[in-house]
């Protein structure tokens, strides 16, 4: 996914007016101000009320689900014949600001404070995810070589400790 279709699908969305905040790869690129490395997918978020016509302008790009065995109807991938891959994350808020994302009983959240970033994306302001919600959204899982570039990247532009999680690939 190259930063043109990235800034492509957020003013697409933006344009007809949704919210979207940037997450994953692209998030942290997005906190940086650059492209820190080549990205798959762009991982967005949006609210619940924003899906069908979300599928609807995408759809009209060309684009269709893709099946993974983890669908569902808060999380899916849109992609289309160039590769071009869109992650949603969708969300409803609740009486707290916080992003519910899933099944309500389950607990998880974007919290109120994860939603309150931005950056730039060449050139183009986007929402995204703070960066000390990006660091402790990137821990708990098998972590990867990437994973640590992007994590003390924004640690170290932020000010933020580096997660014990990563220690290993310090030494």
């Amino acid at each position: 996914m190259e930063l043109a279709d990235v800034i492509d699908v957020i003013q697409l969305l933006e344009n007809n007016h949704m919210v979207v905040w940037v997450d994953g790869g692209w998030g942290v690129d997005a906190l940086l101000g650059e492209q820190s490395r080549p990205h798959s997918d762009v991982d967005i978020v949006i609210q619940q009320q924003n899906v069908l016509k979300l599928r609807e302008l995408l759809t009209l790009r060309g684009y269709q689900e893709v099946e993974r065995p983890d669908t569902s109807s808060w999380n899916f991938v849109m992609g289309d014949a160039h590769g071009r891959l869109v992650d949603v994350h969708v969300i409803v808020f609740d009486h707290e600001r916080n992003g519910l994302y899933g099944l309500v009983e389950k607990g998880v959240m974007y919290p109120a404070g994860s939603l309150t970033g931005t950056g730039i994306l060449g050139g183009h302001p986007v929402q995204c995810i703070s960066a000390g919600y990006m660091v402790k959204f990137h821990i708990g899982y098998n972590l990867r070589e990437k994973d640590y570039k992007d994590v003390s990247a924004l640690c170290l532009r932020f000010g933020i400790e580096l997660p014990e999680e990563y220690s290993r690939f310090r030494e």
